[in-house]
């Protein structure tokens, strides 16, 4: 029998092996099979279209090339389900191996939104929940130090239920070798957090914290710019042209910017509320940038008893959200500086891989592959 089994492309062009594989049948009326083909797993799986080689080099292309389904059907001169389905059989079988989630001891949670149609049920033929719940595998490599962020689930919804679930899933072993977990301030993922990994230490992360106090110095900014002229910000208006100017950092102004700033605030006697904000947001960067812990510490107690007592109304509230995160808030300067940057960027890889994808049986095993949550021989 000759049967074509479809290889890896050579300088673009589609190429098949040709297997001339031999028959076998048997004379003996006992046995309960009389007629077997030759089978070699090194070449392809019985009855497969795709070689062995072809489907570890189609992965390597979806994980590292940023490489589509469809794309390497065409370079294959094959159709999309053709290649999906060998592709998917191995991505579910890495995804199923429980040992992928071992080791892991820094745990980052965050939402993103994977597609945008209308949220119907998908036994009804939607797609199901428009937010996705991913955890990521925040622990520190060590060789360098540094965390390795590392898709570990992708389950549909955004509530404390969903997250609580998925570690009630993982059982006792994982859970109990979660040292740290990381979140934005968010009290449902908090609360699954609470109940489920009862000797971890939440996190809130320095991210999601400074954008609170560079969110609370543009609300004030709007605020006053609708006291005193009654409209939103126009271009003339001193309070528009410096929008851009209070949501960056002290320490990287340049002179011309410092001095906008200035006559800004200069202009009218009522502004100076927004530099007090201003710089409350500031001190609040400050501790993360502190040069020890302890330092960003203090800073950061400060904070939390004075800004709820502040004038300004945004940032009295954003002190009373400090002081009723102040467990979370403070672990930062205990526990090593861990943050959720590393779910931050596997978020941003979401928001590149999905290509308007609506089947989260395949995306979500893409996602697994693509953010090294999953571990194969042929994902190597």
């Amino acid at each position: 029998m000759v049967v074509e089994v479809i290889d890896v492309p050579w300088a673009g062009v589609p190429v098949w092996i040709r297997w001339h594989k031999r028959r076998w049948i048997c004379r003996e009326h006992t046995c309960q099979i009389a007629t077997f083909t030759e089978q070699n797993h090194s070449v392809c799986a019985p009855r497969a279209c795709l070689g062995v080689r072809v489907i570890r080099w189609a992965i390597r292309q979806l994980r590292f090339e940023g490489a589509t389904i469809a794309g390497l059907a065409r370079q294959l001169a094959t159709t999309w389900n053709t290649v999906w389905s060998p592709i998917k059989l191995c991505l579910q079988a890495a995804s199923d191996d429980p040992a992928r989630f071992a080791g892991v001891r820094v745990l980052g949670v965050d939402e993103h939104v994977w597609h945008h149609v209308s949220e119907f049920p998908i036994e009804d033929g939607g797609c199901g929940p428009k937010q996705l719940t991913g955890m990521v595998d925040l622990t520190p490599d060590p060789d360098t130090g540094r965390p390795q962020a590392r898709l570990l689930d992708l389950v549909p919804g955004r509530s404390g239920k969903t997250y609580s679930d998925w570690l009630e899933e993982r059982g006792e072993d994982f859970k109990d070798g979660v040292e740290v977990a990381t979140l934005d301030p968010f009290h449902g993922y908090n609360n699954a957090i609470d109940d489920q990994l009862e000797d971890a230490v939440a996190v809130l992360d320095a991210f999601h914290v400074v954008k609170l106090g560079t969110q609370a110095v543009d609300e004030d900014r709007r605020r006053v710019q609708q006291e005193i002229h009654g409209h939103r910000g126009r271009k003339n208006d001193p309070l528009y042209g410096i929008r851009t100017i209070l949501r960056c950092g002290q320490e990287k102004l340049t002179d011309r910017q410092r001095a906008r700033l200035d006559r800004a605030i200069a202009a009218d006697q009522r502004h100076d509320e927004i530099l007090v904000a201003w710089l409350c947001a500031q001190k609040l960067r400050s501790a993360y940038r502190a040069k020890s812990p302890a330092q960003g510490r203090r800073i950061a107690d400060d904070l939390i008893r004075s800004l709820p007592t502040c004038p300004i109304p945004e940032s009295k509230r954003l002190g009373k959200t400090l002081k009723q995160w102040r467990d979370a808030f403070l672990a930062y300067f205990d526990t090593g500086r861990p943050n959720n940057g590393g779910t931050e960027a596997i978020n941003e890889l979401h928001q590149r891989v999905a290509r308007g994808s609506r089947n989260r049986d395949h995306y979500r095993p893409r996602m697994l592959l693509i953010g090294g949550g999953l571990t194969h021989p042929h994902l190597r």
